[in-house]
């Protein structure tokens, strides 16, 4: 029997709830529970429609669930993730679980979601098939989390040849990317990509600053995880007012900023970002919100939380 699409989202609930009952972590029925809090979180999002950030920009990287994927699989977790009201994923590798790409493409139609962007390879060498795979999937943007070829070391010991490197990388893989029709391809920081900096014509830049000039804006931008931006002390807000036109999509991530060590990832709304000035300079700039906890508890409150949080900010 092929179950409908609907009663297909009940089943896997029911499923995940079995599977978070036998943890304790439900104390009702989740058949009943789940979707119960889903319909009340669609009507309180549905009333905030067009007063913040809308549902069709708002996106999660599912590594935040990686462990909630592991418990009750990752069709299960993109049926909780359409009932709270989400129309796009950000997969990683593990999201797949050995999906080829028109597997996982008919299973996000079948939960009416879509996935513009992901992190994936951006290893030239193999980016052909990268970029295959992304295509059948449906993406605008590829990229990865973080950037071509070795990436910004966190121990600052990156050259500068090494930063001029990684942006020659990122203009060919994003020509190619572009010709492929499946969009620029994007660079995505952690601190280290601010801490490490360079001396240039007698002014101090960062090794993310260098790389935005060194690219071709036609092929290359930048996904901005405002979070680690924060814990390495840039000025988030001003930097996508400055930035604006190079940075289509935003992580936002919350957490504890936790002073010179490192920040304590956390949810949205409930740490220590100020979101306010960010969302506002992200106006008519970002095209995606992807929402991001690094290692999220076994639920999905993280998600349902964060997606109220955006749909619902006055700013």
């Amino acid at each position: 029997m092929t179950l409908s699409t609907k009663n297909r989202r009940k089943a896997l609930l029911g499923a995940a709830g079995t599977v978070a009952m036998a943890a304790g972590l439900l104390a009702a029925p989740a058949s009943a529970a789940t979707n119960g809090v889903a319909n009340e979180n669609a009507n309180e999002a549905a009333e905030c429609a067009g007063r913040s950030i809308p549902a069709s920009k708002i996106s999660i990287q599912m590594f935040s669930y990686a462990g909630w994927a592991r418990e009750i699989g990752t069709e299960a977790v993109l049926a909780e993730l359409a009932e709270i009201g989400y129309k796009n994923v950000e997969p990683f590798g593990g999201t797949y679980e050995g999906r080829s790409a028109e597997d996982f493409s008919a299973l996000l139609k079948e939960y009416g979601l879509k996935s513009p962007t992901s992190h994936g390879s951006t290893n030239e060498a193999t980016f052909g098939d990268t970029l295959a795979f992304a295509k059948e999937v449906g993406q605008k943007y590829v990229g990865s989390g973080g950037f071509a070829l070795s990436g910004i070391a966190r121990d600052g010991s990156t050259t500068y040849d090494q930063v001029l490197d990684i942006a020659e990388s990122l203009n060919r893989l994003g020509e190619a990317s572009v010709k492929n029709g499946t969009g620029k391809v994007f660079g995505h920081n952690h601190q280290q990509e601010f801490t490490t900096q360079f001396e240039v014509d007698g002014e101090t830049k960062t090794a993310w600053e260098i790389i935005v000039e060194n690219t071709d804006p036609r092929y290359v931008t930048f996904q901005l995880d405002t979070f680690w931006a924060a814990d390495a002390g840039v000025d988030v807000a001003g930097l996508i007012e400055e930035h604006g036109d190079r940075i289509e999509l935003l992580h936002i991530k919350d957490g504890d900023l936790n002073g010179d060590a490192r920040g304590i990832p956390g949810d949205v709304g409930e740490g220590d970002m100020e979101w306010g000035p960010i969302l506002e300079a992200a106006q008519g700039k970002v095209n995606y919100y992807v929402v991001e906890r690094d290692g999220a508890p076994a639920d999905i409150e993280f998600a349902r939380d964060s997606f109220e949080f955006l749909t619902c900010y006055n700013f």
